[in-house]
């Protein structure tokens, strides 16, 4: 390639790709390294937490028959021999089956899964709408008395806990209106109170983070300088604030994300919602180890995507990060 060659735009553009490549590689490899550890302290920790015979047996079994139980299901063996055998398994992409119901414990995951996903996606994009709209709002003028009386409310709500939440929207929206059902899984009407539920946790903590970027971007030369050009207050946000503000912002989006994946057991529980955060909370009950071993690698997975896609896009987005890496 000449000289003028590499000096095109295509040809810079054309550096990014393997740069890219090798920052999925070396994520690949540290989810390996994830997974591997991850399923090695879970299944020591699951045998220590219980036996799941003497749940499914109930208190009339007697000894021979919680002996024969434990033999059926493999629970009579050596620790690290069981494991060698799931990990065998899983080398088969075999995750076992449920020991309750006999299903297999990845396809029972996976059915549950799009209702959490629904939710978390649903509940992100409302937070991050409200967020922002909130958080511009306080950081143009925060020094306004009615904005710092918005700020102080913010404060206050990030501290509620969601089950607060849920149980306040419950009474208002479904048992003194009833306009909305409290529990269950069906049509839209169903996920409004659990994506207020999350929302009412996300968007104070957010909006704080927003306002705070906002305040410093304002204040930066280049906002000055379009000021003084003429640029309306509009202008200025749309154009050059929030572009700025947003891209420090969308790590903690990312996180939020990452965090509701793996930790909707309260708000799913509370509107029984059977997404995985409910499927978990039913598989502990009845210590159920191979679907909560695959219900802990399929999170683990999902929340390393979250977090591998957010750094990549970092990494297109921001020219600094590209020059370091």
């Amino acid at each position: 390639m000449t000289d003028a060659a590499a000096g095109t735009p295509a040809a810079r553009r054309a550096v990014v790709p393997p740069r890219v490549v090798g920052a999925a590689l070396r994520r690949l490899r540290d989810l390996a390294v994830l997974l591997a550890a991850l399923s090695l302290l879970l299944f020591v920790l699951l045998r220590i937490a219980g036996d799941p015979a003497a749940v499914l047996g109930g208190q009339e079994a007697t000894a021979e028959q919680l002996a024969g139980l434990r033999a059926s299901l493999g629970l009579d063996e050596p620790v690290w021999l069981q494991y060698l055998n799931y990990l065998g398994q899983l080398a088969r992409f075999d995750f076992g089956h449920s020991l309750t119901g006999g299903q297999e414990a990845l396809g029972l995951v996976l059915a549950h899964l799009p209702v959490t996903v629904s939710l978390v996606l649903v509940a992100m994009a409302l937070s991050a709408a409200l967020a922002i709209a909130i958080g511009a709002w306080l950081g143009l003028h925060p020094e306004r008395p009615s904005r710092r009386l918005a700020a102080g409310l913010l404060f206050l709500l990030q501290g509620t806990p969601g089950f607060v939440t849920g149980l306040l929207l419950i009474r208002l929206l479904s048992v003194d209106l009833g306009w909305l059902p409290s529990v269950g899984y069906g049509g839209p009407a169903n996920l409004v109170l659990p994506v207020l539920t999350l929302a009412g946790f996300l968007v104070p903590k957010l909006a704080r983070v927003v306002a705070v970027n906002v305040g410093e971007a304002v204040a930066e030369d280049y906002v000055r300088t379009a000021r003084a050009n003429g640029a309306g207050t509009l202008r200025i946000l749309w154009s050059h604030v929030l572009p700025n503000a947003l891209l420090s912002t969308a790590a903690l989006v990312g996180t939020m994300l990452a965090s509701l994946l793996a930790g909707t057991v309260v708000t799913e529980t509370l509107f029984a919602r059977p997404g995985i955060g409910w499927l978990l909370l039913k598989s502990t009950e009845t210590l159920d180890f191979p679907v909560l071993q695959t219900l802990a690698l399929v999170t683990a997975v999902l929340v390393f995507m979250v977090n591998a896609a957010t750094d990549l896009l970092f990494v297109l987005l921001d020219p600094r990060l590209r020059q370091q890496r």
